[in-house]
């Protein structure tokens, strides 16, 4: 049994970054990792790479050869990969019996939610190797700053999850830059709950371009509520803390803590449930070390203002 995570996430994101922190960082706690590329747009890689997706396919080579533009090229390649599928087996095969895998895919998010390419290698690897694999699909952290594009990472992030049928963990990147293109409206819990969205309707309201589209944003909040799935862990991968409690919830999500225990039912429950080591990162913590205290909600009086605001814009509606 092997275990890995398959990286994911839109563009600029952080995942090639993610790579070479969580394989330095694992590598540390001594574990022998390999990074698997399989962006074949990816030419410059900052970690030490197992397995090269562009010694089988080049996304440059397919644009030229069959005059497609990148978002065709990536469909094409991964079209190509899960027709090829035997290639990456035969070189996964000498990594099975000491390696923990990373999967570094393309930025496309269509390949995670739309098409099946992606998903169609990740469950035949699963299938043949016998894998145990999470989803770590980052979000930038700085879209909370923007109401709109929050709920857009939303419901990226539901969609994914949904498509892709894998344990599946949803990380805010680049946690030390949240607030670089803006102030939170409320504190960072309410962004990696994802317990109550109403509260941001009234936020986008004031927002010309999103106001016209007060309806639909709402009916997309309450479908990403009925679904009750989604919500956030937070990284900056420069910081030990931070990579240290998200890889034990990676490790939990993939069974990577129960590996090599030979124990009872009543035994394995009680190291499911041992609580503390097992949290998210706590986000008071995270808001405490990377925000500034004085733009976000943190009174009493400004909350019971937003949620007084927000009701009297529904009861409009």
């Amino acid at each position: 049994m092997v275990f890995g995570q398959v990286v994911i996430g839109p563009p600029g994101s952080g995942k090639t970054t993610y790579c070479n922190g969580m394989q330095q960082f694992l590598q540390l706690i001594g574990r022998k990792v390999a990074v698997i590329n399989l962006d074949p747009a990816n030419d410059s890689l900052p970690y030490d790479c197992a397995i090269n997706i562009e010694d089988l396919i080049k996304l440059s080579d397919v644009m030229n050869e069959h005059s497609l533009g990148p978002n065709g090229g990536l469909i094409y390649c991964m079209d190509y990969l899960e027709k090829n599928i035997d290639w990456l087996e035969s070189k996964l095969k000498p990594l099975l019996k000491d390696h923990y895998f990373l999967f570094d895919f393309p930025g496309q998010v269509e390949l995670f939610f739309l098409h099946s390419n992606a998903k169609n290698v990740i469950m035949k690897l699963i299938k043949k190797l016998d894998l145990r694999l999470t989803a770590i699909q980052l979000i930038d952290a700085h879209l909370c700053s923007d109401p709109g594009k929050y709920v857009s990472a939303l419901l990226l992030s539901l969609s994914t999850m949904l498509h892709m049928e894998l344990p599946h963990v949803n990380v805010l990147s680049k946690m030390d830059l949240i607030e670089s293109y803006g102030k939170l409206a409320f504190n960072l819990d309410f962004y990696t709950d994802v317990e109550d969205l109403s509260y941001l309707q009234n936020h986008l309201d004031q927002d010309p371009r999103s106001s016209k589209y007060r309806k639909l944003t709402k009916e997309l909040c309450e479908v990403i509520e009925d679904y009750g799935l989604v919500n956030f862990s937070t990284l900056a991968i420069q910081d030990k803390e931070s990579v240290t409690n998200l890889v034990k919830l990676i490790d939990r999500t993939n069974g990577y803590i129960f590996q090599g225990i030979d124990a009872s039912a009543v035994e394995f429950s009680k190291i499911a449930i041992a609580p503390t080591d097992w949290e998210y990162y706590r986000t008071a913590a995270v808001q405490e070390k990377y925000m500034k205290d004085d733009e976000v909600f943190d009174s009493d009086e400004e909350n019971s203002s937003a949620i007084e605001a927000n009701s009297n814009s529904i009861s409009r509606t």
